[in-house]
């Protein structure tokens, strides 16, 4: 299935970004936007985000679904300071989630609709399908900041 195979290729990059050292967690891919550091914790929290989304969908039915303010996380959250250990766990752990729930809801409960509280009605298989596209730009920003 293409939606397994592109959940595992950008899982597979993005924990080898986990491993960089500190000057290269440092590099932001533009003045005044996240620095690769950042953008690893933002995906860690993202994952869960997702996976806890797929579990509602799933299990609770159409319902709303809210929004989370990404910089209020890196904030309150402490993106400075958590370790980037934590945070690949976290990642992986989540994204293994996804993944097997992928292989399992993808075709036969694809249809199932949910509310997001911006973007309004969006079914699951919308949402799978968006989120290495997701993953992707993130590591598209990761990149361009190493090359800085």
């Amino acid at each position: 299935m293409d939606i397994i195979r592109s959940l595992e290729a950008t899982r597979d990059e993005t924990l080898k970004h986990f491993k960089l050292g500190e000057p290269d967690l440092s590099r932001a891919y533009a003045p005044g936007k996240w620095s690769v550091r950042f953008v690893l914790h933002h995906l860690a929290d993202a994952e869960t985000v997702f996976f806890d989304r797929i579990r509602r969908v799933l299990s609770e039915g159409k319902r709303v679904i809210w929004a989370f303010d990404q910089d209020a996380w890196a904030n309150a959250l402490d993106y400075p300071k958590r370790p980037l250990e934590l945070s690949s766990r976290i990642y992986a752990s989540a994204r293994d989630g996804i993944i097997y729930y992928a292989r399992l809801h993808y075709e036969a409960n694809g249809h199932l609709e949910f509310v997001h509280s911006e973007t309004g009605l969006r079914t699951l298989k919308g949402e799978f399908d968006r989120w290495p596209a997701h993953n992707a730009g993130h590591l598209d920003q990761i990149r361009t900041a190493l090359r800085t």
